[in-house]
């Protein structure tokens, strides 16, 4: 992760969407694929550092969720967008696999189809969030979702407003 800072040295920095933690200091957070991709990609500086300050702290508290998706299709756009070579991706998925991980299994997949068929989501994203309920996350940072919609006790949060 390029550019990755401390947290606990920089918490004052946190942007304001983030305090969200000041009420519950530790909650478990599903970090959706663009998070990741961000933290790594400098065309936007602004969001790479909202992404490395947003994956520092979930590491440091130990409350970040990802999915087998999120690991796919990072590895996807790294390879393909952002030109990494396979040693680097693979660190970089060395150093995700500190999250808990979901995997993909035919219950995430039956709870995805009813959350496309109840919820304006597309079918990828109704996996991610999905997967994050299922893993007992109150939130999920996405800026590809409804930002401040709750669905099934998970809040969608666009880390990058």
């Amino acid at each position: 992760m390029q550019g990755a800072e401390s947290p606990g040295t920089h918490e004052a920095e946190a942007p304001a969407v983030w305090r969200i933690w000041e009420q519950d200091p530790a909650p478990r957070c599903f970090i959706d694929t663009n998070v990741l991709i961000y933290a790594d990609s400098d065309d936007e500086p602004h969001k790479q550092k909202a992404a490395a300050w947003l994956i520092a702290y979930a590491v440091k508290t130990c409350t970040g969720v990802i999915s087998t998706q999120v690991l796919n299709e990072y590895a996807n756009v790294a390879l393909r967008r952002l030109q990494v070579g396979h040693v680097r991706l693979r660190e970089q998925l060395r150093f995700y696999k500190q999250f808990e991980v979901v995997a993909l299994t035919p219950d995430v997949t039956d709870a995805a189809v009813d959350l496309h068929q109840t919820r304006a989501l597309s079918f990828y994203d109704a996996l991610i969030m999905a997967s994050a309920q299922i893993a007992g996350c109150k939130l999920l940072y996405s800026e590809d979702m409804n930002a401040g919609e709750m669905v099934g006790g998970v809040r969608v949060v666009n880390p990058f407003a």
